[in-house]
């Protein structure tokens, strides 16, 4: 029975990432700091950004957990299958 090996994430590809994440929060932060506009509007496009970014890690979150869940329902449901192969004997026959 051979297992199906985990991916695992590089730890440049985790950098990557988190690199990723904190320059465009940065430049979007830097951006809403200094447009021509008052406190108030400023305000409300900081709040539809923190707004976005908990979204996304949401998101994130939630289709990493269906992802997981899928490959441990397809891994049972996979042992359930090789254990009625191995138990099954198409030669066998029953005696009265």
């Amino acid at each position: 029975m051979s297992t199906p090996l985990a991916t695992r994430n590089t730890a440049a590809y985790y950098f990557q990432a988190v690199a990723s994440f904190i320059v465009s929060a940065g430049a979007t932060i830097v951006g809403i700091a200094y447009l021509p506009v008052n406190a108030w509007e400023r305000a409300f496009l900081g709040l539809g950004l923190l707004y976005t970014i908990t979204s996304a890690i949401t998101l994130a979150k939630v289709v990493r957990d269906k992802q997981e869940e899928v490959q441990l329902v397809g891994r049972v449901e996979k042992a359930r299958l090789d254990k009625l192969l191995t138990e099954h004997d198409p030669y066998r026959v029953d005696a009265p």
